[in-house]
């Protein structure tokens, strides 16, 4: 038997969660608990085995691993209402953006192993980059939840001054991404394809160019050669790109974004 998981705030991080431990086999349907307040959106997961419920501390006092994916304004209020089932065996585990461990102790005011876990939204498909930190927790326990994170997709272990920073490169990271391929696809309906056709190349050659950097670990220059010959159309439309503040564009809008999450 597993680990009994809760996952407190069934949303939609929580629910893709939920569906993403079911759909790797990292859990038995009965082995996750799913709280929320209106649990008729939770049907779906009710349907597969998962439990679900509204009632948070008989979620948490059922379960060994907490899952905390609720509002960041909500924290608090939570916390501070299953503390009493929340013991040493306990391991809690926020993906709440802003919230830091150390905030968590407070309200908890407890010894247990803390975790906090960045995913971003491609969680939903088990595709999901996740960067997590932790306090007061085991090699065997780290070991465990970068195991229950890997089965979403890939995980790495940070320091928690980065995960403001993580956010930024991994969470609107997808969103940088999307704009990207979103502007392929315009640009190719430009000189001819359809929008359907352009989507679908321009979304498989993005996925293509990530998996040769991840498979093979080499470095997008040395890909970037690959396909760039004298006088080629691939250094044309690349130049063309940096002459107008592509890479420099890219690289303010990333440091843009992580003024504005360490400013708030």
């Amino acid at each position: 038997m597993g680990k009994k998981i809760a996952i407190i705030g069934g949303g939609n991080l929580g629910s893709a969660i939920a569906e993403g431990l079911l759909h790797g086999k990292f859990s038995k349907p009965s082995e996750i608990t799913v709280t929320k307040r209106n649990t008729s959106t939770l049907q779906g997961l009710k349907k597969a085995g998962v439990q679900v419920t509204s009632d948070n501390q008989a979620a948490v006092r059922e379960s060994e691993v907490i899952i905390l994916a609720v509002k960041p304004f909500q924290v608090a209020e939570v916390l501070g209402g299953i503390k009493k089932e929340l013991t040493s065996k306990k391991i809690l585990i926020s993906v709440v953006t802003g919230v830091l461990i150390s905030e968590m102790e407070e309200v908890v005011g407890k010894k247990l192993p803390y975790f906090r876990a960045m995913p971003n939204t491609a969680i939903a498909i088990r595709e999901s980059m996740t960067c997590i930190c932790s306090r007061q927790a085991d090699a065997d326990t780290v070991g465990y939840v970068n195991d229950l994170f890997r089965n979403l997709g890939e995980v790495v272990t940070i320091d928690e001054k980065l995960m403001e920073a993580a956010t930024v490169l991994a969470a609107c990271g997808t969103a940088f991404a999307m704009r990207y391929i979103r502007a392929n696809i315009q640009g190719g309906i430009e000189i001819g394809f359809d929008a359907t056709t352009a989507s679908l190349i321009a979304a498989q050659t993005v996925k293509g160019a990530a998996e040769l950097l991840l498979k093979k670990g080499t470095h997008p220059e040395h890909e970037i050669d690959k396909v760039t010959t004298p006088k080629g159309c691939t250094i044309a439309g690349l130049n063309e790109m940096e002459h107008q503040g592509f890479s420099s564009s890219l690289i303010r809008g990333v440091v843009a974004s992580y003024k504005k999450i360490a400013r708030d």
